[in-house]
């Protein structure tokens, strides 16, 4: 018998756990098991209201999209909020699950404009994942040299 495609797969439920579909071997599995986070939460506490305003995004959450926009070169924030939405290792990253909804890209710029407008911490949540990182051996120093030689563009 000739070989019958199911002509609706995007229908089908199936029962699938988001931990079995990320790779054992995937970059993000191996940041998110060396890498404590945890650290976010103290350094961005002062910034935070405990007692009024609007539920907040989970800085931690906040921050890692922040890595996955620098990881995966992701440099538009409407981009980076697609990209959660489409990859299952980046959902898997961010404790998302299959269903939530990203967040919304203003809230990146919002943070940057208001929050954190004149601060130290954006630097401070780098300089720290990069300190573990180098720890277990998870960046590598190389040299990189660029030619910023001013030539004249044979266009018309």
């Amino acid at each position: 018998m000739l070989f019958t495609n199911d002509p609706n797969p995007q229908l089908e439920y199936e029962l699938v756990c988001l931990e079995q579909l990320v790779p054992q071997d995937h970059l993000l599995r191996k940041i998110d098991k060396y890498i404590d986070f945890n650290f976010i939460i103290d350094l961005v506490k002062p910034y935070y209201c405990e007692n009024n305003g609007r539920p907040s995004l989970d800085p931690i959450v906040f921050f890692k999209m922040l890595l996955l926009g620098y990881l995966y070169d992701i440099r538009s924030e409407r981009e980076l909020e697609r990209a959660v939405n489409d990859t299952l290792s980046f959902r898997w990253f961010l404790g998302l699950g299959l269903t939530k909804k990203a967040p919304d890209h203003s809230t990146f710029s919002e943070n940057r404009k208001n929050r954190f407008k004149d601060s130290t911490v954006f630097q401070e949540i780098f300089d720290r994942i990069v300190h573990q990182a180098n720890q277990y051996h998870m960046v590598g120093g190389r040299l990189l040299a660029t030619d910023s030689t001013h030539m004249k563009a044979n266009a018309s």
